[in-house]
């Protein structure tokens, strides 16, 4: 099984956010554990460093995000992805365009993120990390 998981997601693990980093958590140690795949945008990666180091120290989250990139495969960014994202007004969020086709790109089952409703026209799967564990914990 290959999820994405969106940039709110990862943030919510590497920079502890509660209440979600216990969900976010669970789901990065099923990766850890090899029971699923796990698929990033290379931009969350991105994104995900320039929060961090508002946080804390820059080679405090470098080490961060490279210990964590063994969890995830990191698929690319590329002009297929930036144009389709820029041509489908679905997506008032550009950066919420670019998940979701990079998510199509790398043949993901499913999205998991916490703004549900930045992909309601999405072709595959949609769930919070809460969700997609409850209902992983149901197909058990």
């Amino acid at each position: 099984m290959n999820v994405f998981v969106d940039t709110n997601v990862i943030i919510d693990l590497l920079a502890k956010r509660e209440p979600f980093y216990h969900e976010s958590l669970k789901l990065f140690s099923l990766a850890d554990s090899n029971q699923i795949e796990l698929t990033v945008s290379a931009l969350s990666l991105v994104n995900t460093h320039y929060i961090l180091n508002d946080v804390m120290k820059l080679k405090d989250a470098r080490s961060i995000i490279g210990k964590f990139k063994v969890l995830v495969e990191s698929h690319a960014l590329n002009d297929k992805v930036v144009d389709l994202a820029l041509n489908d007004l679905n997506f008032k969020d550009f950066e919420d365009g670019i998940q979701y086709y990079t998510a199509l790109e790398s043949n993901a089952n499913s999205i998991i993120t916490r703004n549900l409703k930045d992909f309601k026209h999405s072709k595959i799967p949609v769930m919070s990390p809460k969700e997609f564990l409850a209902k992983r914990k149901t197909e058990s």
